[in-house]
């Protein structure tokens, strides 16, 4: 059962950061690839913590 967990959340982070990636140029974020990069690894953390980023990952979400 843990092992299922496991795999769950490597697919919902996995999801999540393709979705995100592919939506960036949706978002009011700089174009620089380093900053895609990053905001796309830390999605999960910043979606938590950060307001403006839950703001720009629901528009990159969205089309």
């Amino acid at each position: 059962m843990a092992q299922l967990m496991v795999i769950a959340l490597i697919v919902v982070y996995a999801v999540g950061f393709w979705r995100f990636w592919s939506g960036f140029e949706k978002t009011n974020f700089s174009r620089r690839l380093l900053d895609r990069l990053i905001l796309s690894l830390l999605w999960p953390a910043l979606f938590i913590a950060n307001k403006s980023y839950r703001t720009n990952f629901r528009k990159a979400l969205k089309g």
